[in-house]
């Protein structure tokens, strides 16, 4: 294979996996139509998940992580992408799939903050713009949605907040353990913590086949063929270009947002959504980017 088609097939995959992820969102919005609640739709998005991957780790025969490296990478899902995920449904119930997406990619700039307040990354010129950028962003996007839905935009903020922790510690982690052992155990962890709040607090499953094939969708297609075609995507193009394919994922939420669910940005939302993933593209252009999947 030619290198500009590996970086082709590589483009590809990371288009891939930005719109896996970028239609979770409308799924969520589905299995909640359907009398299914967060705990619910994150139960079984994780054991789905953790359960593919499993049987991938067993078939391609990898090591699963152990000792200390075992306990971080459980810790990760059980704390990091558990919260995250409980942010991020919490805010689809009070905000719109598209205002939620938004929000959650200002995480790119909270780790760069991270990464320059405990990473000992520098934040040069053009970081320092790509955050003014965001900040600006953020103000337009959230400023006409403050009125009707301010919970909405604290989980969705949290929920950036929460994943860029989870980001920094996962680069620390992941490398250790290789992509797919790490998405296994990660997912694992998530499973865990939904499975012991499920013993004390029974779910509200969905109550139509629509809501159980929208949460088996999130399970699959928008955990593990999302995650699982980002890395092979990244193997092909690297972290920078990755990260700015991976701005894809927004936009797939806003356009089939507004086109299946009826959802509309006003005018400043759509520029503060724009000056956002532009700030993105900016920090993305660092040798030091990367955006790992969801």
């Amino acid at each position: 294979m030619s290198e500009s088609s590996r970086r082709l097939g590589g483009a590809l995959l990371i288009l891939l996996s930005a719109a896996c992820f970028g239609i979770m969102p409308l799924f969520g919005r589905l299995a909640y139509a359907a009398g299914a609640d967060a705990q619910a739709i994150l139960l079984l998005r994780f054991v789905i998940a953790a359960g593919c991957l499993a049987v991938l780790m067993l078939w391609r025969r990898e090591r699963w992580p152990r000792g200390r490296l075992a306990l971080g990478l459980l810790a990760m899902g059980a704390i990091g992408y558990a919260g995250q995920a409980f942010s991020y449904f919490t805010a689809l119930r009070h905000a719109s799939a598209s205002l939620t997406a938004l929000l959650l990619y200002t995480f790119p700039v909270i780790v760069t903050l991270i990464a320059a307040a405990w990473l000992d990354e520098p934040l040069t010129r053009r970081k320092v713009v790509a955050l003014l950028l965001a900040c600006g962003g953020l103000a337009l996007t959230v400023g006409d949605a403050l009125s009707g839905s301010p919970v909405g935009i604290a989980f969705g903020l949290g929920a950036a907040l929460i994943y860029s922790v989870y980001i920094a510690v996962g680069s620390r982690l992941t490398p250790r353990a290789g992509a797919l052992p790490s998405s296994a155990v990660v997912m694992l962890g998530g499973a865990l913590t939904f499975g012991a709040v499920s013993a004390v607090a029974t779910p509200a499953w969905p109550q139509t086949t629509t809501g159980w094939l929208a949460v088996a969708a999130i399970g699959v297609l928008c955990s593990v063929v999302a995650a699982l075609a980002f890395f092979a995507g990244l193997a092909r193009v690297g972290a920078s270009e990755a990260a700015m394919l991976s701005t894809f994922e927004p936009v797939v939420t806003v356009v089939l947002a507004a086109w299946l669910l009826g959802e509309r940005l006003s005018a400043s939302q759509w520029i503060g959504g724009a000056v956002i993933i532009a700030a993105v593209l900016l920090l993305a252009k660092s040798p030091s980017s990367g955006t790992p999947p969801e």
